[in-house]
């Protein structure tokens, strides 16, 4: 609806967008000659007919005002490097009315158009100042009290609005999840920190709607409804139309979303305050009632370009940017207020100026208050490390009853059992976290009933029930998204991703999203959880490059993320121990990347020897973050650093070496592969002869020449060394896949290397 005519002033071609807006809403006002009807009372309509009352759209009215003139304030002060962020909310400002419409306990995730939504969710506490807040957000100020200054993010811990950055749609999943989560955590008899019939509100554009990690969010949602499961999420898809400057077919979102099954529809019009919130209420009423995945179609407009560097003029023509213009929903509230009787026109202007002036003086402020100066203030919520309390807690064993009823009494406890091979112990271990976290889940493809490909999940679901442990669709964006669900109000996620290969495609889950968290919050929002991770290569009569992956760069260029692996079965058990650990006292995202081939290997030298099997570790027993294990510690002749399957075949090879050449080698297995304890390798390489470096990894990017830098940078790079290293190319199958990562001989020649260099 167009309420501006489509006049245009030739001293308006050549302003900026943004100064344009600014003077229609007053020439609006002032030009405005319709009827005038009497003025309504609190609590009644504030038109004829309007769920709305006169109260309601005052407070909505007010909020628009000021999303507005945070939009405006930015324009202006970012040439005066004041303000470091103009992707605005002109256009968007009805998304107030889902605010409005909800609670402040409804966990939210807001796109960057949300300036009206946060206005108004301002108004759920009391002692709250959007406009002060949002202001030092703005500018970038340490005391911005979401960010601390790190990014302009919507956000608020005590408004449960959980901060997102602008990676596209990618926060759809982990809002499905969190709603799925709402309802777990009440079956499971979990205290929630939200009420028992919140919903999850995530909002996004037409044009991200179209993105793959949307799709899974929308497919996973109508599979879950399919099932009668609950799962209560409003997505809020707030249509202006275009996509920076790809415009969205006219129709295509209703025609995307109006008739999909299982995603139940409606839709509002969000440039009008009087007829859109009636819609809006009957989305939020539905999707809390039937606890159903909603769909609200949000009608908006985007006016002032992108951001502020988007000059529209450049690439649309003036006909058109008047038109939308014309459509700016704050000219239809105007029109309310003057309309309804509720407010006069000089009344109007008023709250339009001094708006303006609130948000310009809270910017100004702003401007004058402390800055992220300090290296370590910047990173300071990106990875916290508090490791005496992990210690305690990863050594904590006062769950003894609950263990004996898991595995069926003392003579059935795993550390009374004979030694036993990687897979089993893994199992014993999660028996254990189990027993000692009941807010523990495990969830993934084919961990269920199956007890995973590997059965390394095996009983779980008997032992702890289908609430705990259960079978995912086969999608692994939405595997960790609903990790960071079920994270965000207090649980214990351990999803599993079957193969490593297949992390690949949600990536950005732990990237974009799980891994940023702490840091986009200042350590105010956790979702701490441990990634099970099944990988690596040697794999025999079973393999391929989605079996065999060992690209483990990708793991590594994640900050903030922690990544151990184990060889054996006693250190999978005490590594899980420090992980839960992690989780649960400084909030860590974990992975826990467990080799295949190791599963069930049972000897080191000789067929029937056993020696790689191992006891379970009982209760009390840990391993300190970034801890390696050495084998051999004395010997100094050569020095072999290497993980995972590169352990066994280390040792393996030091016999051989040792008969060939004479030197005695010490092998040391890293464990932790993110972050690379430095200190560690220094140490291990300060009186060393030599250095072989075992890295089944790819060549470039890998594992290896981490420990490479740490050596040199610790001042030992003149040691004789030499690094094994998978090649930089896929794995192949059968035989061939050992042709492209390192072997045992492989680790001899290079010994030879040395003994001829």
């Amino acid at each position: 609806m167009s309420i501006l005519p489509n006049r245009i002033p030739a001293r308006m071609k050549g302003l900026n967008r943004a100064e344009i807006c600014d003077v229609n809403f007053s020439e609006f006002v002032r030009d405005w000659d319709g009827e005038v009807d009497a003025a309504p009372a609190p609590h009644e309509p504030i038109l004829d007919g309007s769920a709305l009352d006169a109260q309601g759209f005052s407070e909505l009215f007010e909020s628009q005002l000021i999303s507005r003139h945070l939009d405006l304030m930015a324009r202006v002060l970012r040439v005066q490097n004041k303000v470091f962020y103009t992707i605005g909310s002109s256009g968007h400002e009805g998304n107030a009315m889902v605010a409005r419409a909800t609670r402040h306990t409804d966990p939210a995730f807001l796109h960057y158009r949300s300036g009206g939504f946060m206005a108004e969710r301002f108004r759920k506490l009391p002692g709250m100042d959007p406009v002060m807040d949002s202001a030092l957000s703005f500018a970038a100020s340490s005391e911005d009290p979401i960010s601390g200054g790190r990014h302009k993010v919507w956000g608020s811990k005590p408004l449960w609005v959980l901060p997102q950055t602008s990676t596209i749609a990618s926060h759809l999943p982990k809002a499905l999840g969190t709603a799925i989560a709402i309802e777990t955590g009440r079956r499971i008899g979990y205290d929630l920190p939200i009420p028992d019939d919140s919903i999850a509100i995530c909002s996004f554009g037409d044009a991200s709607s179209n993105h793959a990690t949307a799709q899974t969010a929308f497919n996973a949602a109508a599979w879950t409804a399919y099932q009668k499961l609950p799962a209560p999420v409003l997505f809020v898809c707030e249509d202006n139309g275009i996509g920076i400057s790809v415009k969205t077919p006219n129709g295509w979102i209703e025609r995307n979303f109006s008739q999909r099954p299982d995603l139940d529809y409606f839709y509002a019009d969000g440039l009008d305050l009087a007829s859109g919130y009636a819609d809006v209420q009957r989305a939020v009423e539905h999707c809390r009632r039937t606890r159903r995945p909603t769909f609200l179609h949000l009608r908006t407009t985007r006016i002032m370009g992108h951001a502020g560097t988007d000059f529209e003029i450049e690439w649309r023509s003036i006909e058109e940017l008047c038109a939308v213009e014309a459509s700016d929903p704050l000219l239809r509230s105007a029109a309310i207020a003057l309309q309804s009787g509720l407010m006069s026109k000089d009344e109007v202007l008023a709250l339009y100026e001094s708006t303006r002036k609130r948000c310009f003086a809270a910017a100004e402020e702003a401007d004058s208050r402390p800055k992220l100066d300090r290296l370590d203030d910047v990173i300071a919520p990106l990875a916290p490390y508090t490791p005496a309390a992990v210690k305690k807690e990863a050594e904590r064993a006062d769950y003894a009853q609950r263990r004996l009823k898991v595995f069926g009494g003392e003579d059935k406890l795993p550390e009374q059992q004979a030694p036993r091979h990687l897979a089993i112990q893994i199992n014993n271990a999660l028996h254990d976290t189990f027993a000692k976290y009941p807010e523990t889940l495990l969830f993934g493809e084919d961990v269920a009933q199956k007890g995973g490909v590997y059965t390394v999940t095996r009983g779980l679901q008997k032992a702890f029930g289908p609430r705990r442990v259960f079978n995912t669709l086969l999608d692994e964006t939405m595997i960790l998204g609903m990790a960071q669900g079920f994270a965000n109000v207090g649980l214990l996620p351990i999803p599993e991703i079957q193969y490593l290969a297949y992390f690949h495609n949600a990536g950005d889950q732990l990237r974009g999203e799980a891994a940023s968290l702490q840091f986009f919050s200042n350590d105010q929002y956790r979702n701490p959880m441990v990634v099970r991770i099944a990988g690596l290569g040697y794999q025999r009569g079973f393999g391929g490059h989605f079996h065999n992956d060992n690209s483990i760069t990708a793991l590594r260029d994640i900050p903030g993320l922690v990544v151990g692996c184990p060889s054996r079965g006693d250190d999978a058990v005490t590594m899980l121990r420090t992980l839960t650990a992690l989780a649960k006292v400084d909030g860590r995202v974990a992975v826990f990347l467990e080799p295949i081939a190791l599963y069930m290997t049972k000897d080191l030298h000789e067929a029937g020897d056993g020696g790689w099997l191992t006891g379970f570790p009982a209760p009390g027993e840990a391993m300190s973050l970034g801890e390696g294990r050495v084998y051999d510690a004395d010997n100094d002749d050569l020095v072999i650093f290497t993980y995972g399957n590169g352990v066994p075949m280390s040792l393996r090879a030091a016999r051989q070496i040792e008969q060939k050449h004479g030197w005695k080698a010490r092998v040391v297995d890293l464990r932790w592969l993110v972050p690379l304890n430095e200190d560690f390798i220094v140490e291990q390489a300060r009186n060393a002869k030599r250095i072989i470096i075992v890295d089944e990894g790819r060549r470039s990017a890998g594992v290896g020449e981490g420990v490479i830098t740490a050596i040199i940078e610790g001042g030992y790079g003149k040691r004789p060394f030499q690094r094994v290293v998978g090649v930089d190319t896929y794995t192949p199958l059968a035989g061939a896949a050992f042709l492209v990562i390192p072997g045992e001989e492989d680790i001899v020649t290079a010994a030879d290397r040395l003994a001829a260099s």
